[in-house]
């Protein structure tokens, strides 16, 4: 965790009062209210049910609820067995991260934290001894104030920055559209000149040489307009049942991968299917697996593999390359941000807003083969 987030959730456990006091009271409680957890969850997806608004919420409805529940589950036994450390804060941020990526407003958050204090309050009843029973409640309540409010904050720092992204993108789609449609002229102009003149110079073997790196270039600059008009434009996704692993088979058959770099394709079969835009969907797994590919070089390992969990299907692209410098983090998805010597900075974020439109998600992490990892998420349901 970075410092100024270690310091944040020092800050955050002072603000609710939760103190070294509440630590041993949550696990101590934790074994006297592990019978009871599964039914606790019970309830709170038995009310989400029954309320049509906060049905919807739900990524996947109803049918995803099995998933969700397993989920839960392991939240809550986590929430009594600590420890409550960076990790644990990373861990919980998450949630706030997916909060926004899925619009879930957040008086659903309060209304679900509030089914889950008066629940687990009841247990206590139950299961302390009445001297005791106000001190557990306390240690309880002041933790289920603090998982609410790194949610929150995590819900907020993640809604300003996909606002600020959205705004830098308007402007930066406007620069491009009047670029792109001014440089088109004068590239067709190049090209039809080019072609003009291999047609009369055809037997100077030197000119024609210059000339084909001409069009070369000029085909390159189209395809760069190209590739930034696709990725301000609010292309509609045109949905069909797509397999995931076909996808990654056919995008990997065009590239040629040298000898010494091992590729490997693990958990892809047996997938579902999900719904989406298979040529876009194409297009994301081009760009990661050319971007792994370019990271390893000549030498090393390249990894897709897959998870089917309660967001739906995730696919991991991992490679065993330098990874990714800590400046250009954060910035990763923005575009012409780029890592590579002879790159311009589309390819992800061109991924970005295609999983954008596809109600998906791509976080960038280090990999566990000690390069970079992408892992690109889409609903069931997508």
């Amino acid at each position: 965790m970075p410092f100024g987030a270690e310091l944040l959730f020092d800050e955050l456990k002072r603000y609710v009062g939760f103190s070294v006091d509440d630590e041993r009271w949550l696990h101590h409680l934790g074994p006297l209210t592990a019978p009871y957890i599964e039914p606790i969850v019970t309830v709170f997806y038995d009310r989400i049910l029954q309320h049509r608004e906060a049905k919807k919420a739900l990524v996947g409805g109803e049918r995803q609820v099995g998933h969700l529940k397993v989920t839960l589950v392991a939240w809550l036994n986590e929430l009594f067995a600590g420890p409550w450390d960076n990790a644990y804060y990373e861990r919980r941020a998450r949630i706030g991260r997916v909060h926004v990526r899925i619009a879930l407003p957040q008086h659903y958050m309060f209304g679900a934290m509030n089914v889950l204090r008066i629940e687990l309050m009841r247990v206590i009843d139950t299961v302390v001894v009445a001297e005791h029973r106000g001190d557990a409640q306390a240690a309880v309540s002041r933790m289920l104030d603090l998982e609410l409010a790194i949610m929150l904050h995590t819900y907020r720092e993640d809604l300003l920055a996909q606002q600020a992204r959205t705004e830098r993108l308007a402007t930066f789609g406007q620069l491009v559209g009047s670029i792109g449609h001014e440089l088109r002229n004068p590239l067709g102009v190049i090209e039809t000149s080019v072609f003009v003149l291999k047609g009369r110079l055809e037997g100077d073997a030197r000119v024609t040489k210059h000339l084909d790196r001409i069009g070369e270039q000029v085909t390159l600059s189209n395809d760069i307009i190209r590739r930034l008009l696709e990725m301000i434009r609010d292309q509609p996704v045109q949905r069909q049942q797509v397999d995931l692993a076909a996808t990654v088979t056919s995008a990997l058959s065009t590239f040629t991968v040298p000898a010494t770099v091992e590729v490997k394709l693990e958990g892809l079969t047996g997938l579902p299917l999900v719904g989406g835009d298979p040529v876009q969907l194409r297009q994301v797994t081009l760009n990661l697996l050319e971007n792994a590919l370019h990271a390893v070089g000549d030498e090393g390992i390249v990894q897709v593999s897959a998870n089917r969990g309660p967001g739906g299907i995730t696919l991991f692209f991992d490679d065993s390359g330098p990874g990714i410098a800590p400046a250009i983090r954060a910035r990763l998805f923005e575009p012409l941000v780029t890592t590579k010597s002879h790159g311009i900075g589309l390819g992800l974020a061109l991924v970005r807003r295609i999983m954008e439109r596809h109600h998906g998600s791509v976080v960038a992490d280090v990999s566990p083969l000690g390069g970079a990892r992408f892992e690109v998420t889409l609903p069931e349901n997508a």
